[in-house]
């Protein structure tokens, strides 16, 4: 899955960068390794605080391989979720204070 896939599943409320970085956030029980960029290459090898080569590592611990270039070949790789997404009607809008 990559991070615009995220965003579009989203309603494309965020960009792909802020996926990004609200992913940054997530719990460790989060399987983050399995996000990648636009070109199916690993995006964490830029941050400063996770070890190189981690979400590759983690990746090929799955059984996921890897091009000669380093990137991964999204047509075999990719995940399109079958369920629809959940309903995203009224995200962002304040409750008045009727609504409680």
């Amino acid at each position: 899955m990559t991070y615009g896939q995220i965003a579009g599943l989203l309603g494309n409320l965020l960009s792909p960068k802020a996926v990004g970085w609200a992913m940054h956030t997530c719990p460790d029980d989060v399987p983050w390794h399995r996000v990648v960029n636009a070109s199916g290459a690993c995006s964490t090898e830029r941050r400063g605080d996770m070890p190189p080569g981690l979400q590759r590592a983690l990746l090929e611990a799955e059984g996921v391989d890897f091009r000669l270039d380093g990137t991964l070949d999204l047509a075999r790789w990719r995940w399109e979720p079958t369920a629809s997404p959940v309903s995203l009607r009224g995200l962002g809008r304040r409750r008045s204070r009727r609504e409680g």
